[in-house]
């Protein structure tokens, strides 16, 4: 892969170990991070550079990228005097990896397409581990041949990297992800719940169930630690509820009905009140009685 000068702005559980794997790759990576003590970590451990705003990490690169918290976020690194946007190149591409709306995304595809600049909305799946690993899934939205200019830099980070369509159609693609998610999720819950109270031996069961129809990835990774209530594993329920409620949004506006991904987004609320926001959304078991063997 040909050496590129990237930016990252954000260096939160999933942007620092990204912006690490594409200084491993090989690319020129400045960093900027709110916490600058962060960022000079990043440093001292990758190498490369930090700067003070997103406009100096932006200066020249090839490609900007961010992984922030929300649509608010987004805009703060790219707008206003000291954003990424009145640094970047004309021709620079800036790939979001933020979840955040499909509107905020085409936004920003159409702000920077009128000063010559690109966008891609790349929301990722897979988590803490996955970005450590450098095997998320990435899903993009934007315009195609912008995207393919930039598919082995996203490589970096990634193990699946896949063009979706038009702006906004990443973000779109994430929102069903995270549909699914919760659904597997509040069924598995239920599920060891039920085989808990049944006295059944679960790590058995697990074993047993996982290599047939009801076996999922969350199932195999999760669901060991679900029965022993351990639930500290990166992608958190505060986080998960932002992305539903970008969902159930988005619902209204195209139509659809998400009435269990509703229900179980006030699950959700029910583990915040319970103090466990931070912990990870395997946690909805948290919520249901078990009897312990």
């Amino acid at each position: 892969m040909p050496e590129r000068k990237v930016a990252f702005l954000g260096l939160g559980v999933m942007g620092y170990p990204m912006a690490g794997h594409l200084k491993k790759a090989g690319h020129d990576v400045t960093v900027y991070n709110r916490t600058a003590a962060k960022a000079a970590k990043w440093v001292a451990e990758f190498g490369g550079r930090s700067a003070a705003t997103p406009r100096e990490a932006a200066a020249g690169a090839d490609v900007v990228f961010a992984c922030v918290g929300n649509d608010d976020d987004l805009r703060s690194v790219i707008l206003g005097e000291n954003g990424a946007l009145a640094g970047m190149r004309e021709g620079a591409v800036f790939v979001d990896n933020t979840t955040d709306s499909a509107d905020v995304a085409r936004e920003m595809h159409a702000l920077m397409a009128k000063t010559g600049r690109h966008f891609i909305d790349a929301p990722v799946s897979g988590g803490q581990s996955g970005a450590e690993q450098g095997t998320l899934t990435v899903m993009c939205g934007g315009d195609e041949a912008v995207f393919e200019a930039v598919r082995d830099v996203i490589g970096a980070y990634s193990c699946a990297v896949t063009y979706m369509g038009p702006s906004g159609s990443g973000q779109l693609c994430k929102m069903v992800n995270q549909i699914c998610i919760a659904g597997l999720v509040q069924g598995l819950a239920e599920a060891l719940a039920f085989g808990m109270n049944a006295g059944l031996d679960m790590d058995r069961v697990l074993q047993v169930i996982g290599k047939g129809a009801a076996g999922s990835w969350q199932m195999n990774a999760r669901g060991g630690t679900m029965v022993r209530d351990q639930f500290n594993f990166g992608f958190a329920v505060d986080w998960m509820r932002k992305d539903l409620g970008i969902a159930l949004d988005e619902a209204r506006r195209n139509g659809s009905s998400l009435p269990m991904t509703a229900v179980i987004d006030s699950f959700y609320g029910d583990v915040q009140r319970m103090g466990g926001g931070r912990w990870d959304t395997s946690s909805l078991i948290a919520r249901l009685p078990k009897k312990r063997g």
